[in-house]
């Protein structure tokens, strides 16, 4: 499949493609409202397909890479659903290292999420991404499964096996027991809850175009937080002014970028909301900011 860019589309399009992924309208009216888009030969359902995950494309560092150990790790969550499965990355040379969990969208453990594991192991971190959808068979293998999937998860025992997840990659022998979180979407959101919830036991927190936390639990966070926003994403950034003001009185350590004119979602990999220079931005800057809180 020829690799498109945002700048391809319509904002129009895009805005209704994000609303589609993110559950507020299903896939008949989608394609009824970008009927209009599709002129010149170009079919609806061929603009569907184009703006749907290319797993290929998110392939930077290969399973079988002789530099990294990868596998799977399943952890008890007895507070939450029973246990929740995750993808294990770390450097092949031995020697305890900081920690980092890496938080899915709204789809469960693709290919994508794997991959930037691996991208932190490479980095020379351990890192940890579970499954939120352990509870319901898993990531089902396609985003719109794992859409459907996700909204059967009980929300409240989801958020209990990544409390679980981080706790267990903290408490590693082979971890410094310094822990990070790194999440995208929904998973940006959960890193602002983990930071809620885990207090001094979280180190740093990375969240992608996440939902913030609610001004009154912000005086529990300790970790210092890196917060990164895509311009054109109204629903996500209408949330910051007052997060930010509350994590100022609260004097909290943390830094807001925002990359202007960007889509949510401009670091995955495998659509065409991607943007790379803003994407390889964001990763040097949360490598950067790991680097300086967890070593």
């Amino acid at each position: 499949m020829e690799r498109k860019v945002a700048s391809d589309y319509p904002q129009e399009l895009l805005d209704l493609f994000h609303e589609y992924q993110h559950g507020d309208i299903n896939r008949r009216t989608f394609l009824d409202r970008a009927a209009k888009f599709a002129v010149g030969g170009l079919t609806v359902t061929a603009i569907f397909e184009s703006l749907r995950p290319n797993y290929v494309w998110a392939q930077q560092i290969p399973a079988d890479d002789k530099r990294i150990k990868v596998g799977y790790e399943t952890v008890q969550s007895p507070e939450g659903n029973g246990s929740i499965k995750g993808y294990l990355a770390r450097p092949a040379k031995s020697g305890k290292l900081p920690a980092v969990l890496v938080i899915h969208e709204n789809r469960g453990l693709n290919p994508y999420i794997e991959d930037v594991a691996r991208r932190l192991a490479l980095a020379n971190f351990i890192a940890f991404a579970p499954d939120g959808l352990t509870s319901v068979g898993g990531y089902p293998g396609s985003d719109e499964k794992g859409a459907e999937a996700f909204r059967k998860v009980d929300g409240k025992k989801m958020t209990e096996d990544f409390v679980a997840a981080a706790k267990w990659l903290k408490a590693r022998s082979d971890s410094t027991h310094k822990l990070g979180a790194v999440g995208f979407c929904f998973g940006g959101g959960m890193v602002n809850q983990l930071a809620v919830r885990l207090g001094p036991d979280l180190n740093a927190g990375v969240a992608f175009y996440g939902r913030q936390a609610g001004a009154e639990d912000v005086p529990k966070i300790s970790a210092p937080l890196l917060l990164q926003y895509a311009g054109n994403d109204q629903r996500i950034n209408e949330g910051i002014p007052a997060y930010e003001a509350a994590l100022k009185a609260n004097h909290k350590v943390y830094q807001v970028y925002m990359y202007e004119g960007k889509q949510h979602g401009f670091h995955n990999d495998t659509t065409p909301r991607y943007d790379e220079e803003s994407a390889k931005l964001a990763w040097s800057r949360t490598l950067e900011f790991f680097n300086k809180h967890l070593r």
